[in-house]
């Protein structure tokens, strides 16, 4: 699509009662990133109450209607995924505007690729807007979905504001508050959030008066619709000074959980009764059945988490009833699926089949075809699996025919144990379930996942080509172009999200692998490249992007010394003397361990005094560059620890050590470090993003 068009969403498919609508960029370092906001409008192209806006501190709709589901590895970047229920739209919402802003100072020209697409309720991707250049704003408008008459349209917008996100919620009515005091306002911060400016290449919807006529002409109508013009000075006399309830958009923070109630058991042997027992589990086929009728019966009594495992999938929100060993007929031999899900919502079913495998079984293209076939004949709406093996970006699991004839399609999912296990730490431990007795459900759900018996424990082996690769590359017999390689990098990124997953549930924060934009665009010739590179330096390396960190978390197994290295590159800060920078990093590594390597870098890449922190403690002066017109840029710092040799995720094995190492940086390290100079924006009344502390 181009600036300013627009399509009917039925002219494009059939599936479009609930949508999937994603936000993505890149950033040429690596480390750039927005966040996204959905407003709901009525026919004034107002918020109806600041219930309407949606954002990290407020990203689910009561009602169902929207939810934010977060960020997503994609390409060189990330996508920030929202799902809409257009069938629970409250009737006199008419227009639903998707957005996304930076922070402190951060513009949308600093970022690539940016772009909006959008998928029916099947996965089918429908359409796709391209931003060719954010130019200097901080907030931009992307898109917006709006009714005419019984049908949904989708419109191109393009629109960027210089006030941020502050300025772009308040021109559609949002009443804004900072959790701190709110400064005495600024005049030109005011002035840039009533005069919104698109970036370069858009037209702005709303003009002010001296704007010449000629730049008049050059503005699309279907963009002059879809943004709304400034509050006049009588609009603003008229709105409340203050409302009951405003949205306070510095992140919430959670939380730390209650001190564990002291035990009643005589001694230590004593074991808890559990709701979900993890005994008599004597073959796979007991703990398929075992763990998708938990699994099931969890999502159907505690709503809030059925529906955060449901809603990526193009689920309403609604009533929800989920079975096991159903029986379908299929043929002359009825199939059983190891479970259904049926969402009800205003009278309409969306039902999807499950097929489980546990204990790192493989998914078998029979079972799962068999199930589309299924699926299709009888109008349901998905086919979800469910496994250990964590799907990667453009290689489906399994492989599949989609009979394009058929009028009805059916979408196909993969889950894993990972995630679902990630879901409930993040209600457990940092969102919360509102309901004690649910709480109770998702913890013994959560225990049950974890123990060794259920077979549920997330990806866990490494594959045949494991050790030979590692042999080959000690021989180095291993070439270029060899397809085991390949297998062993596929199962890298398979264990660096699982990774991400575990982290970013103990933390409740997003961590997310971090990807350059030198490393190319198609994930199939960027995993051949590091294939290639693997046989060369005998070294797999990745990045992950902890929220908060003041860099980020580098990750390296050389197969050739059988050592992991975990580090961050931290920046030096802007003033102050380079004695004083370094005395105040190791009084924050205070608890670090003794044999955490520190190195300084230098301007030029040249490599800087570098020592342990034991040895440095004494004496910091020798973390200073002997040339003393070296300007220092930055410190590294770096664990090590010898990794597991076997391919799977026992004691000894490779997995288990890089989840160890990994746990152990960012705990003992990098927790202890600042925050970056520039978090998350707090917005004020007068429009002004400063950092969230």
């Amino acid at each position: 699509m181009t600036m300013g068009s627009n399509v009917s969403l039925t002219a494009l498919s059939e599936n479009i009662g609930s949508a999937i609508v994603s936000l993505g960029w890149s950033s040429p370092t690596g480390e750039g990133d927005a966040d996204v906001s959905v407003l709901l409008l009525d026919g004034h192209g107002k918020v109806r109450s600041d219930a309407d806006f949606y954002f990290y501190n407020n990203p689910v709709a009561a009602d169902g209607s929207v939810q934010l589901l977060g960020k997503e590895p994609a390409g060189e970047g990330s996508e920030d995924r929202i799902s809409f229920d257009l069938t629970a739209v409250p009737a006199e919402v008419e227009r639903i505007v998707v957005a996304a802003s930076r922070y402190e100072g951060a513009r949308f020209g600093e970022l690539d690729d940016l772009r909006v697409t959008l998928a029916d309720a099947v996965g089918e991707s429908l359409l796709r807007f391209v931003i060719e250049d954010g130019g200097q704003v901080s907030a931009i408008i992307f898109g917006e979905l709006y009714r005419r008459g019984e049908e949904w349209k989708f419109r191109a917008v393009g629109q960027g504001y210089e006030s941020g996100l502050a300025g772009l919620a308040t021109d559609f009515g949002v009443d804004i508050e900072d959790d701190e005091a709110e400064p005495e306002a600024d005049p030109e911060a005011e002035g840039a959030r009533e005069n919104p400016v698109s970036s370069p290449g858009t037209a702005p919807q709303t003009m002010p008066e001296t704007v010449p006529d000629a730049v008049r002409t050059a503005v699309p109508e279907a963009v002059l619709d879809a943004v709304p013009a400034p509050r006049t000075p009588a609009e603003e006399e008229a709105a409340p000074k203050k409302r009951a309830a405003r949205p306070r958009t510095a992140k919430k923070k959670a939380a730390p959980p209650r001190a564990p109630v002291k035990s009643l058991a005589e001694n230590e042997s004593w074991r808890q009764a559990r709701l979900f027992p993890v005994s008599a589990l004597k073959n796979d086929r007991d703990r398929e059945t075992r763990a998708t009728s938990v699994l099931l019966s969890v999502m159907a009594q505690v709503p809030r988490f059925g529906r955060r495992i449901t809603a990526p999938f193009g689920a309403p929100s609604g009533r929800m009833e989920t079975f096991t060993e159903v029986s379908l007929p299929h043929g002359d031999t009825p199939r059983r699926p190891d479970g259904v899900i049926r969402v009800e919502r205003a009278g309409k079913l969306w039902t999807a089949l499950v097929e489980t495998k546990t204990n790192g079984n493989p998914l078998k293209s029979d079972q799962v075809q068999a199930y589309m076939d299924i699926a299709a004949r009888r109008g349901y709406e998905a086919v979800i699996t469910l496994s250990n093996d964590v799907a990667l970006e453009g290689r489906p699991l399994v492989d599949v025919k989609i009979d394009r004839r058929r009028k009805h399609q059916v979408a196909l999912w993969h889950l894993s144990w990972a995630e679902v296990a990630h879901q409930a730490q993040m209600l457990i431990r940092h969102e919360g379930v509102g309901n004690a007795a649910r709480t109770w459900l998702l913890q013994d759900l959560l225990h049950y996942l974890q123990h060794d018996n259920s077979g549920c424990h997330g990806f866990q082996n490494m594959g045949a080509a494991w050790v030979p690769v590692r042999n080959g590359i000690n021989d180095e017999t291993l070439c270029q172009g060899d397809p085991r390689a390949l297998e062993v990098v596929e199962n890298w990124e398979r264990l660096v999200r699982q990774v991400c997953l575990r982290l970013g549930g103990e933390l409740g924060q997003k961590v997310l692998p971090a990807q350059r934009s030198r490393r190319g665009t198609d994930p199939g010739a960027r995993r051949a490249r590091l294939a290639d590179q693997l046989c060369l330096e005998g070294r797999l390396q990745a990045e992950l992007r902890v929220e908060g960190a003041p860099g980020l978390l580098t990750l390296s197994a050389d197969l050739r010394t059988a050592r992991l290295r975990t580090s961050v590159e931290i920046p030096a800060p802007e003033q102050g003397y380079p004695l004083t920078w370094v005395k105040r990093l190791l009084r924050r590594l205070a608890e670090a361990p003794a044999d955490l390597h520190v190195e300084t870098l230098v301007e030029g890449g040249a490599g800087g005094p570098r020592g342990t922190l034991e040895r440095l403690r004494p004496e910091p002066g020798d973390l200073l560059p002997k040339d003393g017109s070296a300007r220092i840029t930055g410190f590294r710092l770096s664990l090590f620890k010898g990794m597991g040799s076997g391919r799977g995720s026992a004691e000894s094995g490779f997995i288990r050590s890089v989840d160890d190492a990994v746990h152990r940086f960012h705990t003992s390290v990098m927790a202890h470090l600042d925050a970056p100079t520039t978090g998350r924006t707090a917005m004020t009344g007068a429009a002004r993003e400063r950092a969230a502390v």
